[in-house]
């Protein structure tokens, strides 16, 4: 018998976008290298490496995210303990509204998502950084 998806990814978009405020691309740039902001790129490795990144984002894969930021995790990353703004983004915006999410779920406050992500950082002719 199949699955019967009782919700599906534009309800969980939808549900995303009601509680994580998106940005754009110009509003991002105008706080980069602003130490109250931390940029998180959630792609995969794969595409940092191909693409690059926005300068001085602290990478962290979409399926690492809740170890990370949970501080009873043995995977924590003290860098999801601070009190700044963190500005999410992904290769398109829905990876991001959904962790932007999960992460106000988990009681993460100020955390906004780049509307159109890399895609659209790149399109705007904004800098991107080589992968280390």
């Amino acid at each position: 018998m199949a699955q019967t998806i009782t919700k599906g990814i534009k309800s969980l978009l939808a549900e995303a976008d009601k509680v994580v405020p998106r940005i754009s691309v110009e509003e991002a740039k105008s706080h980069l290298g602003n130490e109250d902001f931390v940029f998180v790129d959630l792609r995969d490795p794969r595409e940092i490496k191909r693409e690059g990144k926005i300068p001085g984002a602290f990478s962290c894969t979409r399926g690492m995210l809740e170890f990370w930021i949970d501080p009873d995790s043995p995977y924590h990353k003290e860098i999801f303990n601070q009190d700044k703004t963190y500005v999410f983004y992904c290769a398109s915006s829905w990876r991001s509204a959904l962790a932007g999410k999960t992460a106000r779920d988990m009681g993460m406050r100020d955390v906004i998502h780049v509307d159109g992500g890399f895609s659209q950082w790149k399109k705007e002719g904004a800098d991107v950084e080589a992968a280390g």
